[in-house]
């Protein structure tokens, strides 16, 4: 990988990372999960999420929608309202700092992103990436966000990876 590959690389990365954190945040939850990653893959510059969602006709602005409604759906599920999680109004969040810190699961799509980018041509860390691996999950508010837009993870996925460079990569 060249120095020019690198540095984009590292780029990308701190952008996904520090938009899911502050996407984390905004929800008024500590750690970020799959769903914020999936969020802050979708707004990068290079476009590559949000013509993922385009091929399997889904619009990702609508994701973050989606999210707040799995969530409510899944809290009154068990008998409590939005309204008692909702995050404190009016303060504004400070900005993460230090070490990035996620749930286990984000972790988990975090590395499988990475290992996809090593197979991209060419080369390089996508928000595709985050996309196909957030689309390998089983479970979660991202799958459940997913589902109540009406795409389909797997058709989703097999989008990603094409527009990842990787249209022969397993599905």
């Amino acid at each position: 990988m060249g120095l020019s590959n690198a540095v984009r690389d590292i780029k990308t990365m701190r952008q996904v990372l520090t938009d899911a954190e502050a996407e984390a945040r905004r929800a008024g939850e500590d750690l970020p999960a799959p769903e914020h990653l999936l969020v802050a893959a979708t707004g990068l510059s290079e476009g590559s999420a949000h013509r993922a969602f385009g091929r399997v006709g889904a619009d990702p602005g609508t994701l973050r929608q989606a999210i707040e409604r799995a969530h409510a759906t899944a809290l009154a599920s068990i008998g409590i309202t939005t309204s008692e999680t909702a995050p404190p109004a009016g303060g504004q969040l400070r900005p993460a700092t230090g070490v990035f810190r996620a749930t286990p699961q984000a972790q988990q799509v975090w590395q499988q992103a990475v290992t996809l980018s090593k197979s991209a041509r060419p080369p390089g860390i996508r928000g595709a990436h985050v996309v196909a691996a957030v689309c390998s999950l089983t479970q979660g508010t991202a799958v459940r966000a997913l589902a109540a837009m009406g795409v389909d993870p797997a058709a989703l996925r097999r989008a990603a990876l094409v527009e990842g460079g990787i249209e022969d990569a397993p599905q």
